[in-house]
């Protein structure tokens, strides 16, 4: 007896154990699946580009409005099948009409009628609905299409703002390292004129060099604290979480190549594609308008359960049924002109149409020229900058110990200095200006990529 408590006992807590364990696992794999996407671990260009494709809320609403457009053709398509209705009519009359009849007053009608009607009503030509069964598919591209020009704007104002976010980081680096050269130059320089070596100017034109330097690098220290809620603000990123890019440099490098040979197919823009589509539909539009002159006919009909009765207790005792069916055709004589400017109206905007189409062909060849100069611009800058890093370090190193031996003036050291922190910044902002002028290439080609 003893043995078989113990055992329950034993197999209870082992139960008892497992659900737990169950339990544990379940609720921590629930919160894995359903906690917010809301900060980024590894913020690099691409993860940062689909994180504002899925927040962005001008991308969602993008997303919505497609949707709302596919219901909204589901609603105007739904005309094509039979509605069907049914009304109820409940009625007293408190002085039924009189009419003479050979002579003789007579009452028509009853003091109380009641009528439950069953109608129908199918379109067999309604040039409303004719019109969204034929556009459908073009009404859905459209959407497709805004969603895609969306997307394509924000990846490039994503990119460029993770570029300009990088250089100003790169601006306060090399800040940060003229601050320890000039912090070593002032130390010298303090020890030379405390030796008789030289003036005092040498170490107050360090002191002065100092105080620039750091002034600098908090101005860029502000100015990245807002570049980097701008672009915080384009992914939709929670306010108050902070947010740092992850970049490697060598992969930067090896991304600014681009094939400048490349012929412009206009047919890959997004807003030519988008322009076709318009025109396509101001084509229905002018159809839609002719269409005016065709007659409206549909197909209805109708069951009425009609009761009649002059006493209220007694008026659904019996029906008098009648029922029809027969077919509406409707056709406007006169309207004062409107279908005629109508028509004409929507030929004007077909016209319109057009000729946008032939202003986006002609500004997409000299977009993409304007683009590919300054990304050839940039690139041959790109070029000699980062040359002139390694030299500008080089000098500096060697009037540095030539300053110490008492060869070089201070004001050498100044310059050299001055010389290679220019280098350093330019070249960060030549690199990060070649890949926002590739960004403007691909663009103008219709060859960016999500």
């Amino acid at each position: 007896m003893l043995k078989r408590i113990m055992y329950r006992k034993k197999k209870s807590f082992s139960c008892c154990t497992l659900m737990a364990i169950v339990l544990i696992f379940t609720i921590n794999g629930y919160s894995q699946t359903n906690s917010p996407d809301s900060i980024l671990q590894q913020a690099t260009l691409q993860n940062i580009i689909q994180y504002a494709l899925k927040r962005q809320p001008l991308v969602q609403q993008a997303l919505i409005d497609e949707k709302n457009t596919d219901l909204l053709i589901k609603s105007k398509l739904a005309d094509w099948y039979p509605q069907v209705n049914f009304n109820y009519f409940l009625q007293h009359t408190f002085d039924v009409q009189t009419t003479v009849f050979d002579g003789t007053p007579r009452q028509i009608g009853v003091t109380n009628n009641s009528a439950f009607q069953f109608s129908a009503t199918q379109n067999i030509f309604n040039r409303d609905v004719l019109l969204a069964g034929r556009t459908k598919g073009d009404v859905k591209q459209q959407a497709r299409q805004q969603t895609e020009n969306t997307k394509i704007n924000l990846v490039v104002n994503v990119s460029k703002a993770f570029y300009d976010v990088l250089a100003t980081e790169q601006q306060i680096k090399v800040t940060d390292e003229n601050i320890v050269r000039i912090e070593r130059s002032l130390k010298d320089a303090t020890a030379q004129y405390e030796a008789g070596v030289v003036d005092k100017t040498d170490y107050k034109r360090a002191t002065i060099a100092l105080n620039n330097a750091i002034a600098s690098k908090k101005a860029n220290e502000e100015a990245l604290k807002a570049k980097t809620e701008y672009l915080k603000a384009l992914l939709n990123y929670p306010i108050g979480q902070s947010l740092t890019i992850v970049y490697d440099s060598a992969q930067l490098e090896n991304e600014i190549g681009l094939d400048t040979l490349q012929l412009i197919d206009i047919n890959k823009r997004i807003e030519y594609r988008l322009l076709k589509t318009q025109y396509k539909l101001q084509e229905a539009n002018v159809k839609y308008n002719k269409w005016s002159f065709i007659p409206s006919v549909s197909a209805n009909g109708a069951y009425n359960y009609n009761y009649l009765n002059n006493q209220f207790s007694k008026l659904y005792s019996q029906s008098f049924p009648n029922s029809y069916a027969g077919v509406t055709l409707s056709f406007p004589i006169f309207q004062g002109g409107k279908r005629k400017f109508d028509i004409q109206q929507a030929e004007g905007q077909l016209k319109r149409t057009e000729l946008d189409v032939v202003s986006l062909e002609n500004s997409v060849n000299s977009e993409y020229a304007a683009a590919l100069a300054s990304y050839k611009a940039s690139l041959s800058n790109y070029r000699a900058v980062k040359e002139n890093v390694l030299l500008a370090k080089e000098v500096y190193d060697v009037i540095t110990l030539q300053y110490r031996s008492g060869i070089k003036t201070y004001i050498e050291v100044v310059n050299a200095e001055t010389d290679l922190r220019t280098s350093q910044i330019n070249y960060f902002n030549a690199l990060y200006q070649v890949l926002s002028s590739k960004i403007d290439v691909q663009r103008s080609l219709g060859d960016l990529r999500f």
